[in-house]
């Protein structure tokens, strides 16, 4: 008998099931950042860059963020006001300490600095805002109430070994561009 996971009690996984299920919701979760992040900045700045630390169509702090807002908030799902509190909490955290960690560590590194961005009420050295905070709040809803619902569809019409196949490939590529772009940068 495989050991469940109890992340997704009302699912009963078993570890298989659930590492399927966080491999998706980290890439996606990567690629959602990617999306959001090149349309607020092609409002900010006027033209389209390529943001985020990899190659690929992903950022990997929200692909981290959507694993924790998971992982914490998801067992609160019958109270949204908590999950959305407690997204705001998470990713508020996450972001501070990422973004003081690669400048205080990393040569004075900024992915992003929101004392130059429009929107930027709330700034607490330029880590983080009030603006971001509330939209990691409000996408780790869309995450809960929303994505994950859909993955469980798919994981229960998909067979166990296409969605492994799937998401290993998937979480795979994520990881090996990360470090790809950690090793030629």
């Amino acid at each position: 008998m495989q050991k469940k996971i109890l992340i997704f009690k009302d699912e009963n996984y078993n570890l298989k099931t659930t590492f399927n299920m966080l491999s998706l919701i980290f890439v996606f979760s990567g690629i959602f950042g990617f999306i959001y992040e090149t349309i607020f900045y092609r409002l900010d700045l006027g033209y389209f860059v390529k943001r985020g630390s990899t190659f690929g169509p992903w950022i990997p702090i929200y692909a981290f963020g959507g694993i924790l807002i998971t992982l914490i908030s998801y067992r609160f799902k019958k109270k949204p006001i908590l999950v959305f509190v407690t997204n705001c909490i998470i990713t508020g955290i996450l972001e501070y300490l990422t973004g003081w960690f690669l400048y205080n560590f990393c040569n004075g590194l900024r992915l992003w600095d929101y004392n130059i961005e429009i929107l930027n009420f709330g700034n607490i050295n330029g880590f983080i805002c009030a603006r971001s905070i509330l939209f990691f709040g409000i996408s780790g809803l869309l995450l809960i109430y929303t994505m994950i619902p859909i993955f469980k569809k798919i994981l229960n019409k998909i067979s166990e070994r296409k969605i492994s196949i799937i998401s290993t490939i998937l979480l795979i590529s994520f990881v090996l561009d990360m470090v790809l772009f950690m090793i030629l940068k």
